[in-house]
């Protein structure tokens, strides 16, 4: 696992401790790996989820800190979705 990827699963864990989020979406952080968030919690993975958000390392990290909003990096075209659109918009809620 690469650094970003920890860093990025110790981020995403700190900002959806005790968030009522109950679907399943993967980060993919162009060049770095894929990071998954669930009911079980935010892991290191790949496995098919509800939505995919897209990536760079950039733009993730902006997020993470809440310099860039998600919807705003979605509307941007800084963050691509493929999948459930409502699921994302609960996730984005969550993060902002």
């Amino acid at each position: 696992m690469s650094d970003k990827i920890a860093a990025a699963v110790e981020a995403l864990t700190e900002k959806l401790a005790g968030a009522d989020f109950d679907g399943s979406a993967k980060f993919v952080i162009e060049g770095e790996g894929a990071i998954v968030v669930d009911g079980e919690g935010v892991r290191a993975s790949d496995e098919d989820t509800d939505v995919t958000l897209t990536a760079d390392v950039d733009t993730f990290e902006a997020m993470m800190a809440g310099d860039l909003n998600p919807t705003s990096a979605f509307m941007s075209g800084k963050l691509a979705l493929d999948g459930d659109m409502g699921t994302a918009m609960k996730l984005g809620s969550v993060l902002s």
